[in-house]
């Protein structure tokens, strides 16, 4: 799974995800992507399991971008234990997602099984999703 392998703070705020992605908003990589449409957290384990899903889809042809990283520890108490006594341990790493996010990208594959493997990577992620391609990216493939 995905983290980062080092840190400056090992704890962090959670904060809001307020407005629109500013940048990774286009297509940079492959002729197919899966833009994230609402905001959310998205944890390393859901990104590892809508890259195995896409993998598995394609059958390890063409190739596949990762276009988050999880680089925000999100903590939290153990179960039954009351408040206070500080900010529990860190527990998991999340990707703050913001609408008009390119998560996943694709090439080297036809349409149609490009937009069947990212719809099965969309069904393991927490955020609303829309399926994008490049001008053209049709007849290529």
């Amino acid at each position: 799974m995905l983290s980062p392998k080092k840190f400056k703070h090992r704890k962090q705020h959670k904060g809001r995800i307020h407005g629109n992605a500013k940048g990774g908003s286009q297509l940079a990589y492959g002729a197919y992507g899966l833009k994230a449409q609402s905001p959310d957290r998205v944890t390393a384990r859901q990104i590892e399991a809508a890259r195995r899903a896409i993998t598995r889809h394609i059958k390890r042809q063409g190739k596949v971008w990762i276009r988050i990283f999880p680089d925000v520890p999100v903590t939290s108490k153990p179960l039954e234990v009351r408040q206070g006594k500080g900010k529990g341990s860190p527990e998991y790493w999340a990707c703050r997602v913001k609408p008009g996010r390119i998560m996943f990208e694709l090439d080297g594959v036809p349409q149609d099984v490009a937009r069947e493997a990212l719809a099965l990577a969309a069904m393991k992620l927490p955020v609303r999703t829309k399926f994008v391609s490049r001008i053209g990216a049709g007849e290529a493939a």
